[in-house]
């Protein structure tokens, strides 16, 4: 068993607290960036293109998780407490509002640039278990997000929430849906040219089956529980995007 006494602060800077989330979040960017310029893309004009994209990739993060979370997981709390809305550094924050929100940020970046929105969400695809898996780290110095009840060697004590032994499950999501999805993506795309939107399809559906079963381990919300045929809502979302993924995958395969 581990003990979680970590401190969500990482440092301060005079009175400024300096958070591991906000880090995590600020290092995954830096780390995307520099992966992408320096691996993946070999086109001068999207060398120079990627660099005003990275701040509509974060914005469309930013903005679409924090109005994800608050809109699927906790609107009612929100409504009451509109102001802590911008106070991301607490936490709090949507992959699938994320999701939508580069989906978004990126067809007008496109559009606007007259490119293929796919090339860049690619690229997305291929850089964000880099943030995730930092973030998914965050998120167990946080200890929010944490597992289920369970009495396995491995467990963890989150001492902030309660004295029961929990599944980390913030470490699996880390090293599924990070660092052995980073693994996969770039593994196939290693290995020939594919076209551009299939690896974004490959990211929904690896993702979503990740995410799927580690939540099993994951203890729900507890303002919202389990729901239909006792799943979560992290689990019906990424059934959701499962099937999206899915056809996405067949659309660019058969293209």
């Amino acid at each position: 068993m581990f003990i979680n006494d970590f401190d969500p602060v990482a440092f301060n800077i005079f009175s400024l607290e300096i958070r591991w989330y906000s880090l995590s979040y600020i290092f995954g960017a830096i780390f995307g960036w520099i992966y992408c310029k320096k691996y993946l893309i070999k086109k001068d004009l999207y060398q120079k293109l990627f660099d005003d994209y990275l701040f509509y990739i974060i914005f469309g993060i930013i903005i679409g998780g924090r109005i994800g979370y608050t809109l699927i997981y906790n609107f009612s709390y929100y409504l009451k407490h509109p102001i802590e809305v911008l106070m991301i550094w607490q936490g709090g924050m949507s992959f699938h509002g994320a999701v939508v929100g580069v989906i978004l940020a990126t067809i007008y970046f496109a559009k606007k640039h007259k490119v293929s929105a796919f090339y860049f969400l690619d690229l997305v695809a291929l850089s964000s278990p880099i943030g995730i898996f930092l973030g998914r780290i965050s998120n167990f110095i946080n200890s929010e997000l944490y597992g289920r009840e369970t009495d396995i060697f491995w467990s963890v004590k989150f001492i902030f929430i309660d004295n029961l032994t929990r599944h980390p499950s913030q470490i699996y999501e880390a090293i599924f849906e990070g660092l052995i999805l980073f693994i996969i993506l770039n593994f196939v795309i290693s290995r020939s040219y594919q076209k551009d939107g299939y690896i974004s399809a490959l990211f929904l559906i690896f993702y979503s089956t990740f995410r799927f079963f580690i939540e099993f381990t994951r203890e729900p919300d507890e303002h919202i529980g389990l729901l239909y045929f006792d799943l979560s809502l992290g689990q019906i979302l990424s059934i959701i995007v499962l099937v999206l993924g899915l056809q996405l995958w067949k659309l660019k395969k058969n293209v």
